[in-house]
């Protein structure tokens, strides 16, 4: 439920629950700029760097992270990535988000953005991007200190903010302000309104250097200061940022594209390998697939998991997909034997194969056919790529595998993978009376989706575990025929007669999985990474393990918590391997 939000009669927003206002009677536009973005120092302290990353403590209606972003797009020499990592406990609706933009046009453009993506926004990260994924947005919603404990990066830049002290202490606390140290370098710069004599001193004691500086009217004074300790932090051993160069990237399915897409868009070339004569050839290749997130009773870790990832992928679609011939954000009716049925509002269809290729479509993006990679070879310029007879296909400083079952042999890496066969029923539309979105829970039917051969309908897939042959059986047509009945009674009664005279065609893959379902991202060694294992929701997971990836080379905020990329590491798997 989103904060109530009251509005006095200067227009000012104030929360009932803190008996404060959000920001200064003179208005939030002038402390956003002069105190937080000029306290830092910004844009002038960003130029030319290849990344930014701004650490804050209250989101609230989101002003400085307005301000932040126009100045970021007013900069010729901004950096190429801004990230934006703020904690909220108590979000406000998307209206009042909305209402409470200032009127300066370009921020209210900005705004409207924003308002476009505020939604779903429970306990937890969420990543929400910007002017083609340069901006990003991760917003913690919790408690304060709880998740600075689950983020993992350095901050450049730190804006405390957030309601008074004495309205609310505990984002103030001690405890806080050494929970924001440890995700800051030395030298990060950190800019506050408050003067409060715990805070100055609360942040002096965590390793700052601060001072008073000259107030924005009603305000004599505002803080500003740096993180220098006199002491050397005690951090854990990190493995220093890879500076963009060329990467090969082994897999051209789902995981692998987007990999590709993730490292590109921060400067890398990209050499895309795979055995087959053309992307997406695998299970990759699925005629049509649902997005839509795993709903559980105890609402688990691959629940959360996959709600970050669909929200993911349809940033994604929706910048790079035609829609109502690539991709719908239909909505999808989620049947559940255990529940009422659920109706998933950001949630649609997705054709895979236009995906990948949109992915693989950049000009710094190589893509080679035919390549039958057997192993990988350590030199000290990084990895070679060697086929059977021992040539080499390719050569870079860093590779990436995701070649779902082949990614054992192709890593040396003794990774428990298991291969699941699943098969589609499919058949062209007539005059039957189907529902007009798709549907999951026993199984999932989509009811129209656009092909070659004309409007087509598919259910399934079956779900045949240690079967690696993409062979098609009319025994899963049957099996795909009873699903179908439990699902949507109706549908599999018009249908009926295209099941019974043999008209129903079929498409099978063979998915990827890890024992416990999710899938594998990380380093295996320096410079060899790996993101497989995706499963039955490649379209749910590819693009968020690869941004995790990216993340992790590049030294930048992550896109889930720590908890949960940690239930994502590949070396969970390899003994004496995790770090």
């Amino acid at each position: 439920m989103a904060e109530v939000i009251e509005w006095l009669a200067d227009g000012t927003p104030f929360s009932p629950r803190f008996n404060d206002r959000y920001h200064s009677e003179g208005g939030g536009l002038a402390q956003a700029r002069e105190v937080f973005l000029g306290g830092c120092g910004l844009p002038a302290a960003w130029a030319d760097q290849p990344q930014w990353r701004v650490l804050e403590t209250g989101f609230g209606l989101g002003l400085n992270f307005l301000v932040t972003w126009a100045a970021w797009r007013a900069d010729p020499l901004r950096p190429r990535l801004l990230h934006f990592v703020s904690i909220e406990a108590w979000p406000a609706s998307a209206d009042d988000l909305l209402r409470s933009a200032p009127t300066d046009p370009e921020l209210q453009a900005l705004a409207t953005q924003l308002h476009a993506q505020w939604w779903g926004l429970t306990p937890g990260f969420h990543r929400l991007v910007f002017e083609g994924g340069q901006v990003a947005l991760t917003l913690c919603i919790g408690d304060a200190q709880a998740m600075l404990r689950e983020m993992a990066f350095e901050a450049d830049s730190v804006y405390l903010d957030g309601f008074s002290p004495q309205r609310n202490p505990n984002i103030w606390s001690l405890h806080t302000l050494k929970a924001v140290a440890r995700r800051c370098r030395r030298g990060t710069r950190v800019a506050t309104w408050t003067i409060a004599r715990a805070v100055r001193d609360g942040l002096a004691q965590c390793g700052f250097a601060v001072q008073k500086t000259p107030g924005v009217p009603p305000k004599r004074d505002n803080l500003q200061g740096y993180y220098n300790p006199g002491w050397e932090p005690r951090k854990p051993p990190t493995t220093p940022p890879m500076a963009p160069s060329h990467c090969i990237v082994i897999g051209a399915g789902l995981a692998g594209a987007a990999v590709a897409a993730s490292l590109v868009r921060r400067g890398w070339r990209v050499t895309v390998l795979d055995a087959a004569q053309a992307p997406a050839a695998g299970a990759s290749g699925l005629p049509g697939g649902l997005l839509a997130p795993l709903v559980s009773q105890d609402d688990n870790l691959a629940s959360r998991l996959s709600r970050s990832g669909v929200r993911s992928t349809l940033q994604q679609a929706q910048a790079l997909l035609q829609i109502d011939q690539d991709w719908q954000p239909s909505g999808v009716q989620e049947w559940r034997a255990d529940a009422e049925p659920l109706w998933h509002v950001h949630a649609g269809w997705i054709r895979p194969a236009r995906l990948v290729q949109a992915w693989l479509d950049h000009p710094h993006t190589t893509w080679q056919g035919g390549a039958q990679v057997d192993r990988l070879q350590a030199t000290p310029g990084g990895w070679q790529v060697l086929d059977a007879q021992g040539r080499v296909l390719a050569q870079a400083p860093l590779v990436v595998v995701a070649a779902a079952l082949a990614s054992r042999a192709v890593t040396g890496a003794d990774l428990p993978l298991q291969a699941i066969r699943g098969q589609v029923s499919m058949g062209l539309r007539g005059t039957e009376a189907l529902p007009p979105y798709p549907a999951n829970g026993h199984g999932s039917f989509l009811p129209d989706l656009p092909t070659p051969q004309g409007r087509t309908w598919v259910m399934g897939a079956s779900y045949e575990r240690d079967n690696a042959v993409a062979s098609t059986t009319a025994a899963d047509h049957q099996a795909n025929w009873e699903r179908l009945q439990v699902l949507l009674p109706d549908a599999a009664s018009a249908l009926q007669s295209q099941f019974e005279k043999g008209t129903v065609q079929a498409w099978a893959g063979v998915r990827c999985a890890a024992p416990d379902r999710l899938p594998m991202v990380g380093p295996l060694a320096p410079g060899l990474w790996a993101s497989t294992a995706m499963g039955s929701r490649g379209l749910s997971f590819a693009h968020l393990c690869a941004e995790l990836l990216a993340a992790q080379l590049h030294g930048e905020p992550w896109p889930v918590e720590k908890k949960a990329a940690a239930a994502l590491d590949v070396r969970r798997y390899l003994s004496g391997a995790r770090g």
